[in-house]
């Protein structure tokens, strides 16, 4: 199936290169409009990255940069021999993003973390992929055990692009991630997460007071700001004898 003929991206997509807005975000932005108001329904093929990009006279890096951002978001997917497609459109529905330091102390506990990492390091282009930034050559490495009333529950890893906060680790002690990000003027906008579960290592045993081979629960997340850029990317495993999530959910049409 390929694109319908009424939706044309050289004359929906219209880009300002005097925006603050960046280039590829302003794409992804209208695209996804499309897809979610039905001009791109799941199953349209999108042109390749050549021809989309010399229709809408951008470098393909753009263009690819844009497609990419839709894809971590689950609104495209790149199939071998067929291309790029819609995959479906997005429920809007509100978000709130918290960590997990923030969650434990609504609940009342006393949130506690150990920190493990705290250091900036190269950026491979595995780690440039997560943070959806082609280019990026240094990133900041977290990892802390984080723990409630003395219990550990959950080992945190995070990257974030070099320079968006440079929290020392009595912050990160005393204060979770998104509350970092919030003082220094980062405005969370939305998050992709998934959610699943291994059985702990060797290593996730010593650090949660588990055994090994216990049931974990695993958690990705990609957060953006309010300009679509990624401001981190966390994966994290939290003991499934001592959390769990909790999803709510709303009777849809049948």
């Amino acid at each position: 199936m390929s694109a319908s003929p009424a939706w044309d991206p050289a004359r929906e997509i219209v880009v300002d290169p005097g925006s603050p807005e960046p280039m590829y975000f302003q794409v992804a932005r209208q695209l996804h409009a499309a897809i979610e108001d039905g001009r791109l329904p799941a199953g349209t093929r999108l042109d390749n990255e050549v021809d989309l990009a010399a229709s809408l006279r951008m470098s393909r890096p753009t263009v690819r940069q844009a497609i990419q951002s839709l894809v971590n978001q689950g609104l495209l997917v790149r199939k071998r021999g067929v291309g790029t497609q819609v995959v479906r459109t997005k429920v809007s529905r509100p978000l709130r993003l918290s960590s997990l330091f923030d969650d434990l102390a609504t609940l009342g506990g006393t949130p506690e973390s150990v920190v493990l990492l705290n250091q900036v390091e190269h950026a491979g282009s595995d780690v440039a992929d997560l943070l959806e930034a082609p280019g990026l050559t240094s990133v900041r490495r977290l990892k802390r055990v984080r723990s409630s009333d003395g219990e550990p529950l959950a080992v945190m890893n995070n990257y974030l692009p070099d320079g968006i906060i440079d929290p020392t680790d009595d912050e990160l002690r005393e204060k979770g991630l998104y509350q970092l990000l919030r003082s220094a003027g980062v405005r969370l906008h939305a998050a992709q997460q998934n959610i699943g579960a291994r059985l702990a290592t060797e290593q996730d045993a010593e650090l949660l007071d588990e055994k090994p081979g216990a049931a974990l629960l695993t958690m990705q997340r990609t957060t953006y700001d309010d300009t679509g850029r990624v401001v981190e990317h966390g994966w994290h495993v939290y003991r499934a004898s001592r959390y769990s999530f909790n999803l709510p959910l709303t009777n849809g049409p049948a």
